[in-house]
């Protein structure tokens, strides 16, 4: 989500004639969109913004000014608290004001104070959250007036969190669930094709949930438009386009997933339509009944594996990922043996895998019986090495088969090699040339080399 919306300031900043600078050391105005889900993050930030607080000492007001604008969930929780903590920050602009960026850039192109920005002032209006029009990043090279080239794009499709997991500060910082118009959607689907994205991710806290009842596509019948509903719609403009053609944007991936409100109708729809990727990550977050009812999630081990069950009974050959948070608040040995179990059960693909940390404001940071801190790191040591067990198993009994891959780039390691993806979101490498990136190939899976398989041959589709 942060990757979205940077990209979608950073188009602001495009539009207006602004330039990327070579360094943070040479720019005129640094943008820090933060994160508020771990502390480490936010720590990251600080320390970020001590340097850049120093930078802007030395250089002087007269000599080149430097405008430091905080965006994001941290700015959202903290506030005007977070100049006053760091004199040297200007704007403080949360999660519902980013559409008050171009107000900022505009005081800084006519070189107007920050206590004088009307649109920043004590009385100015608590801004309303509102999507962007595009969200795709802007490229290396120039593909457009803008400079956009990339071969894949997050299109957000709603906002904000009704969950509370007990754990998370998200519902605190980005507000209740706002769903975003559908015709705003496929009309940024439009624009991301027309610009040679090949392959979209849906956003949202919790896609799910999506539902929009103001007015409708055409198309659509009924009076509200749900998630499984907005996948039909979506499906149907890329595999037909609105030309008549299909779209050039042949895969389709959404995130994040919350089991509980993941519905049979959307396993169906993505059944019914190819374009829809077959892997899913879908957040578990923990294997043990207590702990998942601790945390507030509102499912059961059972429910989350009849889940998984079923999407595999639809999709032969999907791949799942998923969170493991261990070390919750009053988490046993016998409640982490159940998370392993449903490891052994599931077998994930790849998880991100990371140890409780208390965030204040939310529910569990006054709970009790806090794990020691060595205790988390012993156990999560045990979700890993499970988890890269798993992983190796998967991956090397793909080997063999024939895929269908998006060619993503130029390897790191070797200029004479492509960097692939399949859509069960597993890294390929093979022999090719610069000419085939963002084209759609085929190739069969010959070796594997740490988590990235090998190809010796590839043929291209498009």
């Amino acid at each position: 989500m942060n990757t979205a919306e940077s990209a979608a300031l950073d188009l602001v900043c495009r539009e207006r004639g602004w330039k990327t600078a070579p360094d943070g050391e040479s720019a005129d105005l640094v943008l820090l969109n933060t994160c508020s889900v771990r502390a480490t993050a936010e720590q990251r930030v600080m320390g970020r913004l001590g340097f850049y607080g120093a930078l802007k000492k030395s250089r002087g007001a007269e000599k080149q000014p430097l405008t430091l604008v905080v965006a994001g969930c941290m700015a959202e929780r903290l506030g005007e608290k977070l100049k006053e903590k760091i004199p040297a920050v200007d704007y403080v602009m949360g999660t519902s004001a980013r559409s008050t960026f171009p107000l900022i850039l505009e005081a800084v192109e006519k070189g107007i104070p920050p206590e004088q920005n009307p649109g920043f002032g004590l009385d100015a209006e608590k801004p309303v959250f509102s999507f962007s029009a595009s969200h795709l990043e802007a490229g290396s090279e120039d593909q457009s007036p803008l400079g956009l080239k990339s071969l894949r794009s997050f299109v957000p499709i709603m906002h904000g969190c009704n969950n509370f997991c007990s754990y998370c500060i998200v519902p605190y910082v980005r507000g209740r669930e706002i769903s975003r118009n559908p015709a705003a959607i496929l009309e940024e689907i439009r624009l991301l094709a027309e610009r040679g994205v090949r392959e979209i991710a849906l956003l949202g806290q919790n896609v799910n949930t999506y539902r929009w009842e103001g007015r409708l596509p055409a198309e659509v019948h009924g009076k509200s438009l749900d998630f499984p509903g907005l996948l039909r719609l979506i499906a149907a403009e890329l595999e037909q386009g609105s030309s008549g053609s299909p779209s050039g944007i042949r895969w389709v991936r959404f995130l994040s997933a919350n089991p509980r409100d993941f519905s049979r109708e959307a396993i169906s729809v993505m059944a019914e339509h190819p374009v829809f990727c077959r892997h899913i990550h879908l957040c578990v977050q923990h294997g043990s009944n207590s702990i998942l009812a601790a945390m507030n999630r509102r499912y059961t081990r059972e429910d989350y594996l009849e889940l998984a069950a079923e999407i595999r009974a639809a999709m032969p050959g999907i791949t799942l990922s998923t969170d493991i948070l261990v070390g919750f608040p009053g988490e046993t040995e016998a409640d982490l043996e159940e998370t392993l179990a449903l490891m052994e059960e599931v077998k994930f693909l790849y998880s991100f895998m990371y140890h409780y940390n208390p965030r204040e404001g939310t529910a569990a940071y006054d709970l009790p019986g806090r794990i020691d801190e060595k205790v988390k790191r012993e156990r999560l040591a045990r979700v890993i090495a499970l988890q890269k067990q798993h992983t190796q198993e998967l991956l090397k009994s793909r080997l063999g088969s024939r895929e269908t891959v998006l060619i993503e780039g130029i390897s790191r390691k070797n200029a004479d090699e492509l960097i692939t993806r399949t859509e069960r979101d597993e890294m390929v490498v093979v022999s090719g040339k610069a000419s085939m990136i963002g084209s759609f190939a085929e190739l069969t899976l010959s070796g594997l080399r740490g988590n990235t398989f090998r190809a010796r041959e590839i043929n291209l589709l498009d």
